[in-house]
């Protein structure tokens, strides 16, 4: 999983310096204010070999040690960035994908401590809990950073009537099967869908009885539903990549854990139903 996850993380860097590169609209969305050009471009030297370049070695030579040297790169990284946001009131996109880049290699690093599982048998409780992570996840990715990617990028203008409703219904189908899915998760699970509190008993009734991830489904359709409603191809690109990245990156991480914790029957459970696609 790690390698993929590093070769990932290379071919996004790349793409994304790339991009900037060749498209004068694209190296714009990621300027600070008040920062000149010949400052911002020094950092390409560096991003290429401390990250890029260590991300590609690792992909195919487990080196733990680099694992460390990448995440100390991105920590830079993103404190420059959230520096410079503060000094220059601008520089908001960049600011916040760098730090996401680092929470993704933290979550690389320390792997090993992101799932634990509930030890709480209070129903109401749990459904507190799974409440407020519901709206605070879907605050941040489908409201306020899909407006920082339409803001950056020249996309917030008023969507067409019919393009609004079919985003709009497809976000209300998608966000009825997140919820439909979390109400399982809690009321036959035992515990919430975040991995730092998940479930006691494996859940494979509701939407889990046809899709093993309909939690990703929904999300991945809400994104797909915002990028439709405002016409947008930088939240299509994001909801994307984030489906890319779940699929191959945490999901062989979930699913191992899941095999650890219950073992043949998650294995039984495996075979019998699909990831993506209802069967």
């Amino acid at each position: 999983m790690k390698n993929t996850a590093y070769l990932l993380q290379a071919a996004l860097i790349a793409s994304w310096w790339l991009g900037m590169l060749l498209y004068d609209d694209f190296y714009a969305a990621f300027q600070f204010p008040g920062i000149g050009s010949v400052a911002f471009n020094a950092l390409l030297l560096p991003d290429l070999v401390m990250v890029l370049l260590l991300s590609l070695v690792r992909a195919y030579r487990a080196i733990p040690g680099l694992e460390y040297v990448i995440l100390g790169g991105f920590g830079y990284a993103a404190l420059y960035c959230v520096n410079a946001a503060y000094l220059t009131e601008g520089g908001y996109l960049p600011t916040t994908i760098m730090l996401l880049g680092l929470a993704f290699n933290l979550f690389l690093v320390y792997n090993n401590l992101t799932f634990r599982t509930s030890t709480s048998n209070s129903l109401w409780g749990n459904a507190l809990k799974t409440a407020v992570q519901i709206i605070c996840v879907w605050s941040i990715t489908l409201v306020v950073f899909p407006l920082l990617l339409m803001e950056s990028f020249n996309e917030l203008t008023t969507p067409r009537t019919l393009q609004l409703w079919a985003g709009g219904i497809l976000f209300v189908i998608s966000s009825l099967l997140g919820l439909a899915s979390a109400v399982v998760m809690v009321s036959s699970g035992r515990g919430t869908p975040l991995p730092l509190d998940q479930t006691q008993r494996l859940v494979v009734s509701g939407p889990y009885a046809y899709v093993r991830n309909p939690m990703a489904v929904a999300g991945i359709g809400q994104g797909l539903a915002v990028s439709l409603a405002f016409g947008s191809i930088s939240v299509l690109v994001y909801a994307l990549l984030g489906g890319i990245l779940w699929n191959y990156v945490v999901r062989p991480l979930e699913e191992q854990n899941m095999l650890d914790r219950f073992g043949e029957q998650y294995w039984e459970y495996q075979q019998r139903v699909r990831c993506w696609w209802p069967g």
